[in-house]
């Protein structure tokens, strides 16, 4: 049975973003704004829905899904794209597949202890974030 991943986390550091940004074509000001957020994540989980919210001083962004369904994901808030998301279990990780314009786009997250780790790729980069559980 994967875990439930309910939580409001807080960021703690993270490795790489500016290159994940550019493999999504992001102009190099926004790159640079990005760079200096500190997001918080806030997860509901719910048996198979979900609702992963990342918050920010510039903008939220909301993914409410159900494990293991297909759905078009509008990522104007990030990049302008669209694409089709489809979120699953693999083991304890939670891996999103987003199929669309870039190659190998996508994320996974998983706990250990009270940390929450996030990877995001996108063509050839991987962007890895830390954050910590405070309720």
């Amino acid at each position: 049975m994967p875990p439930n991943l309910t939580g409001y986390y807080r960021f703690v550091s993270q490795e790489n973003m500016d290159n994940y940004l550019r493999a999504l074509d992001i102009n190099v000001v926004l790159r640079k704004l990005v760079c200096l957020l500190k997001p918080d994540k806030e997860i509901i989980h719910t048996g198979d829905h979900m609702v992963i919210r990342t918050i920010t001083s510039l903008r939220d962004y909301v993914m409410d899904f159900d494990v293991g369904v297909q759905f078009e994901e509008d990522l104007g808030p990030v990049d302008g794209r669209k694409c089709q998301t489809t979120v699953s279990w693999e083991g304890d990780q939670l891996v999103c597949e987003q199929l669309g314009e870039k190659r190998n786009r996508g994320w996974r997250h998983w706990l250990e202890g009270d940390r929450l780790h996030l990877r995001m790729t996108a063509e050839h980069e991987v962007c890895v974030q830390v954050f910590q559980k405070v309720k």
